[in-house]
């Protein structure tokens, strides 16, 4: 059985790019429609300078597309988006400095040296997925293991860390805040030592 920390191996891995840059604002436009989602990323990359970092179908038959830039950019990019899914929109977030280990989370590409206390937040968006990843991250001293993007999942979202007990709990709390917002949470749990056979398929 593969490990939860790689691309999922039953889909083609989503193709999410990694800029160079170390501070930028993330876009993302989700959509209940797959037309529709590829429309809404030609309008979004057409409205503004903006890098493309994703373009993919999930499942179950949803459309994500995710932009990085500055801000305004990013701004004007996913508003172009959001007009153009209208009543396909599934959710819609613009993060003006995402946490750099939000990127590396979709290729499940953090290895920490250890694994202490595990936290998961698990959502019915992708989008709710990178807000609370990104806003977990930033409370606390966690790595983010994943955050796994809606491929085989029926269409639900998971992040996926690591820290101390405290510092997990923290960041499950910011984390969980910020995907309650829209309604989106579904779940979150903490293991404080997890097994040792647990392990091995989360690395």
């Amino acid at each position: 059985m593969e490990s939860m920390n790689k691309p999922d191996p039953t889909l083609e891995s989503l193709d999410v790019k990694t800029s160079g840059r170390k501070s930028m604002a993330v876009g993302c436009v989700e959509t209940s429609s797959i037309a529709r989602g590829l429309e809404a990323a030609d309008a979004m990359l057409k409205a503004s300078r903006v890098e493309l970092l994703a373009c993919n179908p999930t499942c179950p038959g949803k459309y994500i597309v995710m932009v990085g830039g500055m801000t305004s950019e990013v701004d004007a990019s996913v508003s172009a988006g959001q007009r153009v899914a209208s009543d396909t929109l599934v959710e819609t977030t613009v993060i003006p400095r995402v946490h750099p280990q939000v990127i590396q989370a979709f290729t499940a590409t953090t290895m920490p040296d250890e694994i202490a206390a595990v936290g998961m937040i698990e959502t019915f968006s992708i989008v709710a997925s990178v807000r609370a990843g990104d806003q977990a991250v930033k409370a606390a001293r966690v790595d983010l293991l994943e955050i796994r993007l809606a491929r085989a999942l029926g269409g639900k979202a998971y992040v996926l860390f690591t820290g101390d007990v405290s510092a997990v709990r923290a960041a499950l709390d910011a984390g969980s805040k910020a995907a309650r917002e829209n309604g989106l949470m579904l779940g979150q749990t903490l293991i404080p030592a997890p097994h040792p056979d647990l392990l091995t398929k989360l690395l």
